[in-house]
């Protein structure tokens, strides 16, 4: 059976403050959003770990930005997992679902029995915040530390925006209940904005000299950011992927004294923009020779989607900018098919 709970809370971000010192945060449940990702790859358990991780960082981290941007995060590494990435699309319009989305490429070979965040090696992680056509991107890199990915996105926060930052995630596979086994995650993400930014030259005491929320926060504003996070510490990994405890009965219980007030819920679902039309425009910048090299044994060219597994196939005279069929494969112009050369 289903309980109002889950139905209400299930794949869903609660923006929250903290009155008595000003930290504000946000709940993030994922339970059908991170089953329907992962359940699209077979992958290892440690590489199905991060992915789960870096899906709950891009649902905490991305309802920062505006409606119809786009947040992307991206892990790079020199290790057996080469790459981890999510994008959060923000909802299109007022009271709308956000989309999100999340890969791994990984080399099974070299998969071995340390922790999951060892397994990408050295390398980066990045915040990507795509804003729209005739926007600049913005783009803001770290290096990888602290041995997990939440590490990572709280090094990002202190050292590109100096904003302490701290998260604590729970992902597995649980079942309820009279249901099948399935994913589910849950976490909490705290902030707080300095009175004063610190001199980001003189470096910060974390590892590789990366600032941290200790350098930038003094007096009551660090007495007040450790006490957020001390009593976020006792919370248990139950509480967080629920769906027994609901989100503000999880806030009351661990901030009660710092008068916790919620705001509006923002829903979250699975989302791809992949499609036909984008696939034909990332290879229209090919030639017909290169084409051909593309094209398989059945005289089809074939793409798959890495983050929803879709699978494409097309005709090698539709594609790239000698094309001389439409996507219809009706006969262009000479003239259009001529265009680019």
């Amino acid at each position: 059976m289903t309980t109002i709970n889950q139905i209400a809370w299930d794949d869903t971000v609660l923006p929250f403050q903290l009155d008595r010192s000003g930290v504000r945060g946000r709940v993030a449940r994922l339970d059908g959003v991170l089953e329907h990702i992962l359940s699209r790859h077979n992958y290892p358990a440690p590489v199905a770990a991060l992915v789960a991780e870096v899906a709950l960082l891009a649902a905490l981290i991305g309802p920062t930005i505006k409606l119809r941007w786009k947040l992307s995060i991206q892990v790079r590494g020199n290790g057996a997992v080469r790459t981890i990435a999510a994008d959060y699309y923000a909802p299109s319009s007022d009271g709308g679902p956000a989309r999100i989305r999340a890969w791994a490429s990984f080399d099974a070979e070299r998969l071995d029995d340390r922790p999951a965040f060892e397994q990408i090696g050295e390398g980066y992680f990045a915040i990507l915040i795509d804003q729209g056509a005739g926007n600049l991107p913005y783009q803001g890199i770290t290096p990888l530390s602290g041995g997990s990915l939440s590490s990572c996105a709280g090094t990002y926060f202190a050292q590109s925006e100096q904003i302490p930052s701290s998260f604590t995630l729970s992902y597995g596979k649980s079942r309820m209940a009279g249901d099948a086994e399935r994913w589910r995650a849950g976490g909490v993400m705290l902030q707080t904005l300095p009175a004063q930014p610190m001199d980001a030259g003189k470096g910060g005491s974390g590892e590789h000299g990366l600032i941290e929320a200790a350098d930038i926060l003094q007096g009551v504003e660090s007495e007040d950011w450790n006490r957020a996070n001390h009593l976020l510490s006792t919370v248990e990994p139950i509480e967080l992927i629920g769906p027994s405890v609901a989100p503000t009965d999880l806030l009351v219980r661990l901030f009660h004294e710092e008068t916790p007030r919620v705001f509006d819920p923002q829903r979250v679902e699975f989302g791809c923009s992949c499609s036909a039309d984008r696939v034909r425009g990332t290879l229209s910048i090919y030639s017909a020779k290169d084409i051909r090299h593309m094209t398989t044994d059945e005289g089809t060219v074939t793409a798959d989607c890495q983050f929803c597994g879709a699978h494409y196939e097309f005709d090698p005279a539709s594609l790239g900018f000698e094309a001389t069929v439409d996507a219809e494969g009706n006969v262009l112009p000479a003239e259009a098919s001529e265009e680019g050369r």
